[in-house]
């Protein structure tokens, strides 16, 4: 049942995005690939289809605040064309207008504003963390209502991710006396990413896990955990690393503070390379089908699109495993205790 419902899924994902934006990109003359990189990106509206010429769209929240005018509220679909569906400078309103690459931007390039606007990867976001407070809730509900009985339902499914994080990635990477303390952090970490990763391979979802915005924002939140947890020893190494020459403390000192940058930067960019690689990928061979316009081409494309969804639904898990153990990594490395003799 679960395999059927895997390829049904898969198969879903190829009609969306094989027939929705690749055919009113074919047939209005575009370039035939351009539907591609709009899925990728952030977006202030959520398209969902193309059915002709019918545009199936969620107009999502665009809230602007500025010195002079305050605090704005608007609908993206304030901002378009309603026939095509485009943004432009044409369509502005009070001031103000999306750009061709969906950025939003002042008429007066010297106008000051801030925008808090709901984009498509940001309502994603809000769906995760609702996804993942019904799993947690209702899991955290059966426990208290059975303790110390067997996990049933949706605590069967949480239970042995949980043991798996703690027993496999915290206790071996931080150490018995303190793993416990960075449990939490490193299960909000998975679950966040896991289940933005496994939702953002749904048909129209939006690459949300592909964000650089998002991934950097993690990184930062494992460098300020790994950081402010520090303890004398790891502070030491860094500035006066033990056992080292005084004349290459020169040299291994700036290392060690450059070092403490680009571990979250290689947490930041490994997340965002794998998740939007493997959207591009998936869209590159559904484009082919329309390139070459041909029955052989399509069904080769449709066969290859089919399976590297499936190494998809892996490379999310183990993108969401990557992080958190690197994670816990640092964090070990930051709060180990070692003997001085």
């Amino acid at each position: 049942m679960a395999r059927k419902f895997l390829c049904l899924s898969i198969l879903l994902s190829i009609f969306w995005l094989g027939f929705s934006n690749p055919v009113q990109a074919a047939g209005d003359g575009e370039s035939k690939t351009g539907f591609i990189l709009p899925h990728v990106m952030d977006n202030y509206e959520w398209h969902f289809a193309t059915i002709g010429h019918t545009h199936v769209t969620l107009p999502l929240p665009v809230i602007i605040y500025s010195p002079d005018q305050g605090l704005e509220f608007f609908l993206s679909s304030n901002f378009q064309n309603h026939e095509t569906h485009k943004f432009g400078k044409d369509y502005g309103v009070s001031g103000y207008y999306i750009d061709e690459n969906y950025k939003l931007s002042a008429a007066d390039p010297s106008r000051t504003f801030y925008d808090f606007s709901i984009t498509k990867n940001v309502a994603m976001m809000f769906i995760v963390i609702a996804v993942l407070l019904f799993l947690m809730l209702n899991s955290a509900k059966f426990y208290k209502k059975n303790p110390g009985t067997a996990p049933k339902g949706i605590a069967s499914f949480i239970e042995p991710i949980v043991i798996f994080v703690r027993d496999e990635i915290a206790l071996p990477n931080i150490g018995h006396k303190k793993y416990l303390k960075f449990t939490p952090y490193l299960l909000t970490l998975f679950f966040f990413i896991w289940v933005g990763n496994i939702l953002g391979l749904f048909p129209e979802a939006a690459n949300f896990t592909g964000n650089i915005a998002l991934t950097f924002t993690l990184a930062i939140f494992t460098f300020i955990v790994t950081n402010v947890n520090g303890n004398k020893d790891y502070w030491k190494h860094v500035f006066a690393t033990p056992g080292v020459p005084v004349p290459l403390l020169l040299i291994i000192v700036p290392v060690e503070i450059i070092g403490l940058f680009t571990k979250p930067f290689a947490l930041m960019v490994r997340l965002f390379v794998a998740i939007t690689a493997g959207h591009i990928v998936i869209l590159s061979f559904i484009a082919l089908i329309f390139v070459f316009e041909s029955l052989a081409v399509g069904v080769a494309s449709t066969i290859m699109v089919v399976f590297i969804n499936f190494i998809e639904i892996l490379v999310a898990t183990i993108q969401a495993y990557v992080f958190t153990l690197f994670s816990a990594m640092y964090i070990g490395l930051a709060v180990a205790e070692h003997d001085h003799h």
